[in-house]
């Protein structure tokens, strides 16, 4: 009998790993479909004649860590950790979070929400299943692979990074991504406690300190706060442009805040005309263009964008059409509302949480558990006077957080915002519908558009 253990990941996708012990018998006919790219590499290394170099992943044959180098996490609290560096060689400053998802460490480190954080993963190894081509999808143009262009976290904390790598759709190493990104990792350093130390101070400003820097902690005025800036314009896309222009969708604008790009893969794969504008754009002299208004996620204080907040306002007002936001774009809506916005200890990061459904809309039913993704530090303030035309749409059952808002059957408007991500990428797909609740929404209201109506200057990316 052979026992052999395989850990199963994609680098693409959420919810794609899973352990498993397999019994091997003579008479045994195993079906394992699912597997079979990562089991051909597999197999040939379990073969009993020696393998070939070409044959075998060459993630799995090359160590893809540099010589050692001393690194450290010193928090703004007084901890330091020591361990050993990888990735850049450079020092970065940010505010140290964690998140407590298993899977899709790639989506996590290219979602623009995680600027300026140095993230802290409780997940024990990351790195064994490399890094995929992040070019665009052929069905998706204009949209990378992963979540962004390019890595957004400032750093990685992990307690054992993979020496080696193997998957199918690899083509290098999580060390080889963050030193071409300029993202310096420390591996060999207990997580467990640095996350327990997270939740029971709260998040903490912390520097990642690589080499001859990780030796001695800053003092506590050299450390830089992320949240005292406006994080969002940083990532919010400079100029207006429209994905699938071709599309016999609704036209729907969406406002960048530092958009995951599985935001609008999600919207475009249900043939959704999408133009996406910059944070600041006055999305109010062109609102009469378009059958929809979608607010994205990103990173940071919602009040550092108060201006934003403001126009939202008018548009909510004014505008009679279907508004849907997700995280910040959640958090906007709230407060355009008249709701409160406050800083949590330590956040929601993961793609596991609970969230209870106090209505039904769509495809959402009142009294269900969904199990969500999320990545936020700021929440709405759950009160018992809700502005007047507006309610509770979920709520988190760990913490009792506000997890969406909802306008009321009596406000005449279609206004819906959760905390958390439907579209997940990574974490899972309970949700995802509601992608498909807001096109429908907006294409039951839409509007014929003539070319001179379209937006002067903006880039159609077919």
């Amino acid at each position: 009998m052979l026992t052999c253990a395989l850990r199963l990941s994609s680098p693409s996708r959420q919810n794609h790993t899973a352990t498993c012990l397999i019994s091997c018998l003579p008479s045994t006919n195993i079906e394992m479909s699912f597997t079979r790219p990562l089991t051909r590499t597999l197999a040939r290394g379990l073969s009993t004649s020696s393998p070939s170099p070409a044959s075998v992943h060459p993630g799995l044959l090359t160590h893809v860590l540099p010589p050692k180098i001393p690194a450290a996490l010193h928090l703004q609290s007084g901890q330091s950790y020591h361990g050993q560096g990888f990735g850049s060689t450079n020092s970065k400053y940010g505010e140290t979070v964690f998140s407590t998802s298993i899977t899709s460490y790639t989506d996590s480190m290219t979602d623009p929400s995680y600027l300026g954080q140095i993230l802290v993963f409780t997940s024990p190894m990351i790195g064994n299943y490399g890094i995929p081509s992040n070019a665009d999808p052929s069905d998706t143009p204009g949209i990378p692979f992963l979540e962004s262009s390019g890595i957004r976290c400032t750093g990685v904390v992990v307690s054992d990074v993979a020496l080696k790598y193997s998957h199918y759709q690899a083509v290098e190493s999580l060390h080889e991504w963050c030193a071409r990104h300029d993202v310096p990792g420390i591996t060999g350093v207990d997580t467990r406690a640095i996350t327990s130390l997270l939740r029971d101070q709260g998040t903490t400003l912390g520097r990642l300190a690589i080499g001859d820097d990780a030796a001695t902690a800053p003092t506590s005025e050299e450390f830089w706060d992320p949240s005292v800036e406006n994080l969002i314009a940083k990532v919010s896309t400079p100029q207006p442009y429209t994905l699938n222009p071709n599309g016999r969708g609704p036209r729907i604008a969406v406002l960048d805040f530092g958009s995951k790009a599985n935001i609008l893969r999600s919207l475009v794969r249900r043939d959704a005309v999408v133009t996406v504008l910059p944070w600041n754009y006055d999305f109010n002299a062109v609102r009469d263009r378009f059958d929809g208004l979608f607010l994205s996620n990103g990173p940071g204080a919602p009040s550092s964008i108060m201006d934003t907040v403001d126009r939202v306002r008018i548009t909510i007002n004014e505008w009679d059409k279907p508004i849907f936001g997700i995280c910040m774009g959640h958090q906007i809506i709230g407060m355009a509302a008249g709701m409160e916005a406050y800083r949590m200890k330590f956040g929601n990061r993961g793609h596991n949480q609970p969230v209870l459904a106090l209505a039904s809309s769509g495809s959402i039913k009142a009294g269900r558990v969904y199990v969500t993704s999320q990545n936020h530090q700021y929440a709405l303030k759950l009160t018992e006077d809700f502005p007047t035309g507006w309610a509770p749409f979920f709520i988190n059952c760990n913490d009792s957080s506000v997890e969406g808002i909802i306008t009321t059957p009596e406000s005449g408007k279609r206004i819906w915002g959760v905390q958390f991500h439907p579209e997940s990428a990574g974490g899972p797909l309970d949700t995802i519908e509601m992608f498909t609740d807001f096109v429908n929404e907006c294409a039951a209201g839409r509007s014929i558009m003539t070319p001179e109506e379209t937006i002067e200057g903006v880039r159609a990316v077919a």
